[in-house]
């Protein structure tokens, strides 16, 4: 008997291919193994004049899931978050270290949330993080006129990647979270239509760079050229494509 759950990315390509092919809802949930009002909520939420369109109906569900209402999180975790960022660890090794050492789940996002709250209220809790410091020292002025420095034009991308002939060609976009709060970074694979997404608080560069990175890293055999569009949010490429081995190109302005 079928139950209740999320699709998944496949499932939703699945359904565009059942519902072109004319099949009912009943027939779609018996084929994915999926309840019924898992189908019909699936088209009601997606369904547009444009008809189903799995890739956007996936980014939106991880969209609802980023977005969720946060659980509490008890003052003696903070106590011990706040103590451990003073001793210069970023919010990826608390995250680990509370987990690993007492089994306490808290993410990374929380904390960098906690950190810039912090900021907005007068505290120096933001002067700790390493990508502050480097920030000022290397990417300081990159911003400052609009442009992305040492971009490369998808004029000089390889003619392969247009045929999608082959596995590791991604392309990488943004989209900004209810009340812009927090930035998903959606990386769809050319070939696969394989979509890796990742979570930032804000559009800064440095940011949106280290959750790519992070979201990527498992995929690193699997990328061979990345390219993106000129939002400043990608102003640190280069990082990205040397910790990636990548080559990363940019759509015409």
């Amino acid at each position: 008997m079928s139950v209740y759950t999320q699709l998944t990315q496949g499932q939703r390509y699945q359904m565009e291919a059942l519902l072109k092919a004319g099949h009912s809802q009943t027939k779609i949930a018996t084929i994915l193994s999926a309840h019924k009002s898992t189908v019909s909520r699936e088209l009601r939420r997606n369904q547009g004049l444009r008809g189903y369109r799995p890739k956007q109906a996936h980014v939106k569900a991880m969209q609802r899931r980023y977005e969720k209402p946060k659980t509490h999180i008890p003052l003696t975790t903070w106590v011990m978050v706040n103590a451990l960022i003073k001793q210069d660890w970023s919010p990826e090794q608390i995250s680990g270290r509370l987990y690993d050492e007492q089994e306490i789940s808290i993410s990374h996002e929380w904390i960098y949330n906690h950190i810039y709250k912090d900021k907005r209220q007068g505290g120096d809790l933001h002067k700790h993080l390493r990508c502050q410091k480097q920030r000022r020292k290397r990417y300081g002025k990159q911003d400052r006129r609009g442009r992305i420095t040492n971009r490369v034009s998808i004029e000089e991308r390889p003619a392969i990647v247009n045929s999608k002939s082959r596995i590791g060609d991604w392309e990488g976009d943004t989209i900004i979270g209810k009340g812009h709060q927090g930035v998903v970074t959606t990386h769809v694979e050319r070939k696969s239509r394989y979509t890796v997404l990742t979570k930032s608080n804000t559009k800064h560069a440095n940011l949106v760079r280290q959750s790519i990175v992070q979201g990527l890293k498992p995929y690193q055999n699997q990328i061979n050229t990345i390219t993106y569009d000129n939002g400043l949010e990608f102003s640190e490429h280069q990082n990205i494509a040397q910790t990636l081995s990548a080559n990363i190109y940019f759509a015409h302005p």
